[in-house]
């Protein structure tokens, strides 16, 4: 029997397998951030897929988190409104439909991957002033951020609480919290971007604390039976950064505040750190938070193969895979998989004849 292909349950949701589609930005929002067809088709397409869960990209939960101009959000009933019918049709098609609200910090107001220029983008094309942990940009071609204050900052978690619990509204079954690839709470817990000297800096503990934070703020906002998964960098994958050990205790104190998994990325601190990329690579960062922090995990990065997938979750490596790149390649990735480890693929009715 497929271990792949057997049900999660998060407090009071059950995923139909452990298949999750990772968040990807797809820089297609409408004005202020709505999200627009594309992302009802989008999302829709691998929830019909057979994707057990169905994230959708860093959702920003303040105008000045979107890591572009064209990044959705969900700062407003405007967005509820919005997302609801996306929501709607993945839960409809079997898929647990999850939203990961971000904060881009200091690496907003930048043009989309396919902008003819790179870099930030000035007041005259739509863009901002970011902020982040203190006033340096990540790289220079980057805006300069102003460093957040206490009112700032209080600021940023009542904004992750109140996304939070307008994603319930919109008929989000779970949210995961951006912690991970640079973005501002991973900035506060790096020792590469956080340099600060009071309360939210200095040794590891100050700079969890805004993560905590926004952890406990999220739980309490979303009640007790709504699942909350956190993504994070379990590397810096440079010397001085953030480490593994550093994930552990980070995940164990994300569990004390209520969150049930933990999504193991990494990177994204650092514009110059040599990671070592291959098919599986971030598995093991994922298979050691599990095994020493005691929480559930989910495990991404060039994961291909149905074979390789099973393994992951059949060794205990993690409770779920997320898939990015190859769901972006094959939608139906989850009922192929299927078929292929013995399982029976969910193909919906009206594709039966294939």
């Amino acid at each position: 029997m497929s271990v792949l292909f057997t049900p999660l349950t998060l407090r009071t949701v059950t995923l139909p397998n452990r298949i999750a589609m990772a968040p990807m930005c797809q820089y297609t929002a409408g004005p202020d951030g709505l999200p627009t067809d594309w992302h009802l088709v989008h999302l829709g397409a691998r929830a019909v897929g057979g994707a057990g869960l169905v994230m959708t990209e860093a959702t920003a939960v303040l105008p000045e988190g979107r890591i572009s101009p064209q990044d959705t959000g969900l700062w407003s009933g405007a967005h509820v409104d919005a997302w609801r019918p996306v929501t709607a049709f993945v839960a409809a098609h079997g898929a647990v439909p999850v939203v990961q609200l971000a904060h881009a910090g200091f690496k907003a107001s930048t043009y989309r991957p396919w902008a003819p220029r790179r870099g930030g983008v000035p007041d005259a094309e739509g863009g901002w002033t970011p902020v982040g942990p203190g006033a340096a940009p990540f790289v220079p071609d980057y805006r300069v951020p102003t460093a957040l204050d206490e009112a700032g900052i209080a600021g940023v978690v009542e904004a992750f609480a109140a996304a939070a619990g307008r994603a319930v509204d919109a008929g989000f079954a779970a949210v995961e919290i951006h912690a991970a690839h640079g973005y501002l709470l991973h900035e506060f817990l790096s020792p590469l971007t956080n340099h600060r000297d009071d309360g939210w800096g200095g040794d590891r503990a100050g700079r969890m604390r805004l993560t905590l934070d926004v952890a406990r703020a999220v739980r309490a906002a979303v009640g007790e039976d709504v699942p909350v998964l956190t993504r994070v960098s379990a590397t810096d994958w440079e010397p001085a950064g953030w480490t593994p050990e550093d994930s552990v205790v980070l995940a164990g104190e994300l569990a004390a505040a209520g969150v049930d998994l933990v999504d193991c990325s990494s990177g994204g601190a650092s514009a110059t750190a040599s990671i070592p990329v291959g098919p599986g690579y971030q598995v093991p960062l994922a298979a050691r938070v599990r095994r020493e922090a005691g929480i559930a995990t989910g495990a991404v990065g060039l994961i291909v193969e149905p074979e390789q997938a099973e393994q992951i979750v059949a060794s205990g490596d993690a409770d779920l895979v997320l898939l990015g790149r190859e769901l972006l390649r094959d939608p139906y990735w989850p009922h192929r998989a299927a078929a292929k480890l013995g399982a029976t693929p969910a193909w919906p009715a009206q594709y039966a004849r294939a």
